[in-house]
């Protein structure tokens, strides 16, 4: 199957995802992972991926679509894909189908996380973490046995500003002005998008998860 994870930050896709490709044993496809992994390996597209990264500006779709072709075109012509976060644009979406055709592959279905902007800014501002372990805590459901201080390291613990309720608002509001023209083509087109209540814990929502994607592949 190919499947689009689509959701606001904060609602889980990224858990889930990585879920949902354990459980099934399929390839998940995040563009943040691929920017990483050709800088790293420092080829081609890495390289020029790090010139705008390095000029403080984003990096153009072209390369982010030639590097999601690039990963697929490495993939056995029956491996299970799941993208993570992209597209998050019209444009992306479209360009997507083209190298999903041109790879012979065909998307089988998106699944829409759901939750609601408050639950979200909760979910997000509570983050707290550790430099020097690279934990990630969170004040309201997974906090630190001392207040604000690292179990593993006793290192302060840092709020990043994107993590701040007024960022996280606004980072919603960009969420939903760019993802909004996606989810109305998703619904007018061919391919079934499902919904999926984000707003529970994280069992509940891999059980949905998991009922959706039997779903499609039984009508499929």
């Amino acid at each position: 199957m190919v499947l689009i994870l689509l959701g606001p930050p904060g609602v889980g896709k990224g858990t889930q995802g990585a879920l949902l490709c354990e459980e099934r044993d399929w390839t998940r496809i995040a563009t943040g992972d691929l920017l990483r992994a050709a800088r790293r390996e420092e080829s081609e597209l890495g390289r020029k991926a790090q010139e705008y990264m390095d000029a403080g500006n984003l990096v153009p779709d072209e390369l982010i679509v030639a590097m999601v072709r690039e990963r697929l075109e490495a993939l056995p012509d029956d491996a299970g894909v799941v993208f993570d976060g992209f597209p998050r644009t019209l444009a992306q979406a479209e360009a997507l189908e083209r190298v999903l055709e041109e790879t012979g592959r065909a998307l089988d279905g998106v699944l829409l996380f759901e939750a609601p902007d408050e639950v979200l800014v909760r979910r997000i501002s509570g983050r707290r973490h550790a430099p020097g372990s690279g934990r990630v805590y969170n004040v309201h459901f997974d906090p630190p046995e001392t207040d604000g201080v690292c179990d593993e390291t006793g290192e302060p613990l840092v709020h990043r500003s994107d993590d701040r309720p007024e960022t996280v608002r606004h980072r919603l509001e960009v969420y939903r002005s760019s993802t909004a023209p996606l989810v109305q083509h998703y619904e007018e087109g061919p391919v079934p998008l499902v919904r999926i209540d984000g707003d529970r814990d994280m069992k509940s929502v891999k059980r949905s998860m998991l009922h959706a994607v039997e779903h499609l592949e039984s009508d499929g």
